[in-house]
């Protein structure tokens, strides 16, 4: 069984991201490329990194018009990722489009609520202090709107699974026990994200940050 562990590789350095995966594909189920990757290097970028043979995660979390979001992936379909995402905010609509345009055997999901936003972020933009409440509607939307799934912390994917039981849950931010926590707010273990209902999980920095990635990556997957 392939590991629940995407590795996200959040580097323009396309070199340093290969030489990373290369050390830690044995250990991990997937590669997640992001904005900081993806703006550096491009669709070549892409598939540069999908030689080495794990599944590529493409997060460029599309929000926008329904047309433009739809339009934007029918770009990408040549790369055919594994998982894309677009932000559950933008609407029934736009989520539909998104995964209406996205290739067969692609999963879309939607991001809820990043983890690096907690109550007080919510209220600073007009929404009600409770990251619980933002997640559960907009998991209720996203499984309404045809697509695989969502993206949201490891502290609301039981509610989520519970809502949604045959849904695909991404749950990032997840930090091993000893971990520094980081930017991040809403943060769990990997091995209570698993418990939870996670059906994947996004580890950057305790990997890539790590003296010895392939150790850090190897110690995660021994607490799964």
């Amino acid at each position: 069984m392939s590991s629940p562990i995407y590795v996200a590789l959040d580097t323009p350095d396309i070199e340093r991201a290969k030489a990373i995966a290369q050390r830690v594909r044995n250990h991990v189920g997937g590669i997640k490329l992001g904005l900081e990757f993806f703006m550096a290097n491009g669709r070549h970028g892409v598939r540069e990194m999908a030689e080495i043979g794990l599944p590529i995660f493409l997060d460029l979390k599309f929000h926008d018009i329904p047309n433009t979001v739809a339009k934007a992936i029918q770009s990408l379909r040549p790369l055919e990722p594994a998982i894309l995402t677009v932000h559950a905010s933008g609407g029934r609509s736009m989520l539909e489009d998104a995964k209406a345009a996205a290739p067969t055997g692609t999963k879309v999901v939607a991001v809820t609520m990043l983890t690096s936003l907690d109550d007080r972020d919510l209220v600073s933009i007009g929404l009600k202090p409770d990251p619980h409440e933002q997640v559960v509607r907009l998991t209720e939307l996203a499984q309404s709107a045809g697509v695989d799934g969502i993206v949201c912390s490891g502290e609301e994917v039981a509610a989520a699974k519970k809502l949604w039981h045959d849904g695909f849950f991404v749950v990032p931010g997840v930090r091993p026990a000893n971990g520094s926590v980081g930017d991040q707010k809403r943060v769990v273990t990997p091995r209570a994200a698993l418990d939870a209902g996670a059906s994947i999980l996004v580890v950057g920095r305790p990997i890539t940050q790590a003296e010895d990635p392939d150790l850090a990556a190897r110690e995660i997957e021994a607490t799964l």
